[in-house]
Protein backbone atom coordinates (compact mmCIF):
# COMPACT_ATOMS: atom_id res chain seq x y z
CA UNK A 1 0.00 0.00 0.00
CA UNK A 2 1.57 3.32 -1.04
CA UNK A 3 2.38 5.89 1.62
CA UNK A 4 0.74 9.30 1.79
CA UNK A 5 2.98 12.23 0.84
CA UNK A 6 3.52 13.27 4.47
CA UNK A 7 4.36 9.70 5.49
CA UNK A 8 6.82 9.38 2.60
CA UNK A 9 8.54 12.60 3.58
CA UNK A 10 8.82 11.50 7.23
CA UNK A 11 10.06 8.06 6.17
CA UNK A 12 12.73 9.48 3.85
CA UNK A 13 13.85 11.94 6.53
CA UNK A 14 14.15 9.13 9.08
CA UNK A 15 16.20 6.96 6.70
CA UNK A 16 18.35 9.88 5.54
CA UNK A 17 18.94 10.94 9.13
CA UNK A 18 20.22 7.49 10.09
CA UNK A 19 22.52 7.39 7.07
CA UNK A 20 23.77 10.96 7.48
CA UNK A 21 24.54 10.39 11.15
CA UNK A 22 26.19 7.00 10.69
CA UNK A 23 28.10 7.55 7.43
CA UNK A 24 28.47 11.33 7.20
CA UNK A 25 26.31 13.78 5.29
CA UNK A 26 28.58 14.44 2.31
CA UNK A 27 29.57 10.77 2.11
CA UNK A 28 25.94 9.71 1.74
CA UNK A 29 24.66 10.03 -1.80
CA UNK A 30 21.08 10.75 -2.72
CA UNK A 31 20.83 7.44 -4.59
CA UNK A 32 21.73 5.53 -1.42
CA UNK A 33 19.08 7.43 0.54
CA UNK A 34 16.49 6.65 -2.14
CA UNK A 35 17.47 2.96 -2.23
CA UNK A 36 17.46 2.57 1.55
CA UNK A 37 14.13 4.40 1.81
CA UNK A 38 12.74 2.30 -1.04
CA UNK A 39 11.62 5.32 -3.05
CA UNK A 40 12.50 6.32 -6.57
CA UNK A 41 15.05 9.17 -6.84
CA UNK A 42 12.54 11.34 -8.73
CA UNK A 43 10.14 10.96 -5.79
CA UNK A 44 12.85 12.06 -3.40
CA UNK A 45 13.68 15.08 -5.58
CA UNK A 46 9.99 15.95 -5.87
CA UNK A 47 9.78 16.14 -2.06
CA UNK A 48 13.09 17.87 -1.29
CA UNK A 49 14.15 19.35 -4.69
CA UNK A 50 17.88 18.71 -4.03
CA UNK A 51 20.31 17.07 -1.63
CA UNK A 52 20.79 20.47 -0.01
CA UNK A 53 17.04 20.57 0.57
CA UNK A 54 17.09 17.09 2.11
CA UNK A 55 20.06 17.95 4.35
CA UNK A 56 18.40 21.19 5.42
CA UNK A 57 15.20 19.32 6.30
CA UNK A 58 17.25 16.71 8.21
CA UNK A 59 19.01 19.36 10.30
CA UNK A 60 15.71 21.09 11.08
CA UNK A 61 14.01 17.79 11.92
CA UNK A 62 16.88 16.73 14.20
CA UNK A 63 16.72 20.08 15.97
CA UNK A 64 12.94 19.78 16.45
CA UNK A 65 13.42 16.36 18.02
CA UNK A 66 16.01 17.78 20.40
CA UNK A 67 13.75 20.72 21.29
CA UNK A 68 10.94 18.27 22.10
CA UNK A 69 13.29 16.16 24.23
CA UNK A 70 14.53 19.23 26.12
CA UNK A 71 10.98 20.43 26.73
CA UNK A 72 10.03 17.00 28.03
CA UNK A 73 12.95 16.59 30.45
CA UNK A 74 12.68 20.18 31.68
CA UNK A 75 9.00 19.66 32.47
CA UNK A 76 9.69 16.32 34.16
CA UNK A 77 12.45 17.85 36.29
CA UNK A 78 10.00 20.03 38.21
CA UNK A 79 10.06 23.78 38.90
CA UNK A 80 13.66 24.19 40.10
CA UNK A 81 15.81 25.66 37.27
CA UNK A 82 18.88 23.88 38.65
CA UNK A 83 17.15 20.54 38.26
CA UNK A 84 15.95 21.54 34.80
CA UNK A 85 19.47 22.44 33.68
CA UNK A 86 20.87 19.21 35.11
CA UNK A 87 18.13 17.24 33.34
CA UNK A 88 19.27 18.63 29.99
CA UNK A 89 22.87 17.60 30.64
CA UNK A 90 21.81 14.19 31.97
CA UNK A 91 19.89 13.63 28.73
CA UNK A 92 22.87 14.53 26.57
CA UNK A 93 25.16 12.39 28.75
CA UNK A 94 22.81 9.50 28.01
CA UNK A 95 23.17 10.14 24.29
CA UNK A 96 26.96 10.27 24.59
CA UNK A 97 26.92 6.90 26.41
CA UNK A 98 24.90 5.28 23.61
CA UNK A 99 26.69 2.72 21.44
CA UNK A 100 25.51 4.51 18.31
CA UNK A 101 26.86 7.91 19.41
CA UNK A 102 28.89 9.57 16.66
CA UNK A 103 28.89 13.16 17.89
CA UNK A 104 26.55 16.10 17.99
CA UNK A 105 24.48 16.17 14.77
CA UNK A 106 24.70 19.97 14.67
CA UNK A 107 28.49 19.95 15.10
CA UNK A 108 28.70 17.38 12.31
CA UNK A 109 26.59 19.59 10.02
CA UNK A 110 28.68 22.65 10.88
CA UNK A 111 31.90 20.78 10.15
CA UNK A 112 30.64 19.41 6.84
CA UNK A 113 29.06 22.66 5.66
CA UNK A 114 31.44 25.57 6.35
CA UNK A 115 29.74 27.89 3.84
CA UNK A 116 27.60 30.33 5.85
CA UNK A 117 25.14 30.66 2.95
CA UNK A 118 24.09 27.01 2.98
CA UNK A 119 20.73 26.31 4.62
CA UNK A 120 22.09 23.32 6.59
CA UNK A 121 24.70 25.51 8.25
CA UNK A 122 22.22 28.29 8.98
CA UNK A 123 19.83 25.80 10.60
CA UNK A 124 22.63 24.22 12.66
CA UNK A 125 23.72 27.67 13.90
CA UNK A 126 20.09 28.46 14.72
CA UNK A 127 19.87 25.22 16.71
CA UNK A 128 22.96 26.11 18.74
CA UNK A 129 21.61 29.63 19.28
CA UNK A 130 18.31 28.19 20.49
CA UNK A 131 20.08 26.07 23.09
CA UNK A 132 22.14 29.04 24.27
CA UNK A 133 18.94 31.08 24.63
CA UNK A 134 17.21 28.21 26.44
CA UNK A 135 20.08 27.93 28.91
CA UNK A 136 19.98 31.72 29.37
CA UNK A 137 16.25 31.54 30.17
CA UNK A 138 16.92 28.87 32.79
CA UNK A 139 19.92 30.64 34.32
CA UNK A 140 17.81 33.80 34.40
CA UNK A 141 15.63 32.02 36.97
CA UNK A 142 18.63 31.34 39.20
CA UNK A 143 19.68 33.79 41.88
CA UNK A 144 22.92 34.66 40.06
CA UNK A 145 24.41 38.03 39.22
CA UNK A 146 25.17 37.36 35.55
CA UNK A 147 22.83 34.70 34.12
CA UNK A 148 24.16 35.23 30.58
CA UNK A 149 27.70 34.44 31.72
CA UNK A 150 26.55 31.26 33.48
CA UNK A 151 24.59 30.26 30.37
CA UNK A 152 27.69 30.73 28.22
CA UNK A 153 29.73 28.61 30.62
CA UNK A 154 27.07 25.91 30.38
CA UNK A 155 27.07 26.18 26.58
CA UNK A 156 30.83 25.62 26.54
CA UNK A 157 30.36 22.58 28.76
CA UNK A 158 27.65 21.30 26.40
CA UNK A 159 29.93 21.62 23.38
CA UNK A 160 32.83 20.06 25.27
CA UNK A 161 30.66 17.16 26.40
CA UNK A 162 29.89 16.31 22.79
CA UNK A 163 33.47 16.70 21.58
CA UNK A 164 34.99 14.78 24.49
CA UNK A 165 32.33 12.09 24.26
CA UNK A 166 33.21 11.55 20.62
CA UNK A 167 36.97 11.48 21.10
CA UNK A 168 37.39 9.84 24.52
CA UNK A 169 34.05 8.12 25.07
CA UNK A 170 31.58 8.30 27.93
CA UNK A 171 34.15 7.10 30.46
CA UNK A 172 36.54 9.96 29.66
CA UNK A 173 36.06 13.54 30.86
CA UNK A 174 32.41 13.36 29.75
CA UNK A 175 31.60 11.34 32.87
CA UNK A 176 32.34 14.42 35.00
CA UNK A 177 29.85 16.72 33.28
CA UNK A 178 27.18 16.65 35.98
CA UNK A 179 29.62 17.64 38.71
CA UNK A 180 31.02 20.41 36.53
CA UNK A 181 27.55 21.81 35.80
CA UNK A 182 26.69 21.73 39.50
CA UNK A 183 29.96 23.50 40.31
CA UNK A 184 29.36 26.23 37.71
CA UNK A 185 25.85 26.87 39.00
CA UNK A 186 26.76 26.85 42.69
CA UNK A 187 29.89 28.98 42.29
CA UNK A 188 28.19 31.73 40.27
CA UNK A 189 28.10 35.08 42.04
CA UNK A 190 24.69 35.72 43.57
CA UNK A 191 22.49 38.59 42.48
CA UNK A 192 23.17 41.62 44.73
CA UNK A 193 19.53 41.70 45.85
CA UNK A 194 19.60 37.98 46.72
CA UNK A 195 22.82 38.03 48.76
CA UNK A 196 22.26 37.75 52.44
Amino acid sequence: MPRAAGETKAHVLRVAGELFYRRGIRATGIDLVAAEADVAPPTLYRIFTSKDGLVSAYVQDTHREFQDRVASVVEAAGPDPRDQILAIFDTVSGQVASERYRGCPMQIALAEFPDADLPARRHAVAAKSWLRETLAELTGKLEVGDPAEVADHLMLIFEGLHASGLSLGPDGPAKRVRGLVEMIISSASPRPDSAR
